[in-house]
């Protein structure tokens, strides 16, 4: 499982995607926002949490195609089924790598990126926090539409149709925390909710990841 795990991360700095392509979709995207909103820093710092939740959101979209992809083409995912390792196992492993080499590094970016979009003093504790309990779900779901659409030409369309949906709730709760935190009111309620989809993505969505992988493979 760690010789899995080393070999994910290695590809994912070595290729330059899964971490580079992402982070630097963060950072454009929410350089761009105050060119298109203006630079009205009371307007900015209102929808700050939520812009930067959304940009995070879509940069883990970006490298989400990657997960299985790579190993389906040369037949490494062949070798890891019938390898001793359970299917299951192997998704969360790689739900994992790509939150080490996706989210992690949004969630140390954004307090940076908060200072652009003027995010007020008091949310930044409930920007990292629900950052951290929540980009660990946006990874599970992904790998799980992943899975769904690996071996299929041109998928990285239909799994966005298919991820978007299902991130709604952690982007809800997510950004509501911030903007409750950014406001001084109680944001931990919302945050919990984040947590516990996270939870819930990560102890289900391996199984059906891998039962998903057992039928592209047959």
């Amino acid at each position: 499982m760690i010789g899995l795990l080393k070999r994910d991360l290695t590809l994912a700095f070595r290729a330059g995607g899964g971490f580079g392509l992402s982070l630097a979709f963060f950072l454009v995207f929410t350089s761009l926002v105050p060119l298109g909103i203006g630079p009205e820093t009371g307007r900015l710092a209102e929808i700050a949490g939520g812009v930067l939740w959304l940009g995070a959101l879509l940069a883990c979209l970006l490298s989400l195609d990657r997960i299985f992809q790579l190993d389906w083409e040369d037949g490494t995912l062949d070798l890891i089924a019938t390898s001793p390792l359970p299917l299951e196992a192997a998704a969360a492993l790689k739900a994992l790598a790509h939150w080490l080499t996706t989210g992690l590094p949004l969630v140390a970016a954004a307090p940076i990126l908060g200072l652009l979009l003027n995010l007020p003093a008091a949310a930044y504790p409930w920007l990292i926090a629900s950052l951290a309990v929540g980009t660990p779900a946006l990874s599970a779901i992904g790998t799980f539409g992943a899975a769904i659409t690996v071996g299929i030409k041109r998928g990285g369309l239909l799994l966005s149709l298919l991820v978007l949906p299902l991130y709604v709730p952690t982007l809800i709760f997510g950004a509501l925390s911030v903007s409750r935190g950014a406001a001084g009111l109680d944001a931990l309620t919302p945050l919990l909710l984040t947590a516990g989809i996270t939870l819930g993505s990560s102890a289900i969505l391996p199984f059906a990841a891998a039962s998903a992988l057992r039928v592209n493979l047959r």
